[in-house]
């Protein structure tokens, strides 16, 4: 089991946009990028545990950087 709780997903936009990343587009999921790396975060509240473990590694994160961003 992930070290990550489920997290809204606007709070998860939010801390990406706080490790540099920026909204590309808006649909179903909001697909973020930031150089060469890509986020895609679901529109779900909350997202769960696993997908977003997959969401910080997509985004070059640890999970523990990622807790400092939340």
């Amino acid at each position: 089991m992930p070290k990550l709780p489920g997290v809204p997903h606007l709070r998860a936009v939010k801390a990406l946009e706080r490790a540099g990343f920026r909204v590309d587009r808006q649909s179903r999921h909001i697909f973020m990028s930031k150089g060469p790396l890509k986020a895609v975060v679901p529109r779900n509240n909350p997202v769960d545990a696993y997908t977003m473990a997959a969401i910080v590694r997509d985004a070059g994160l640890t999970i523990e950087e990622f807790k400092e961003l939340l």
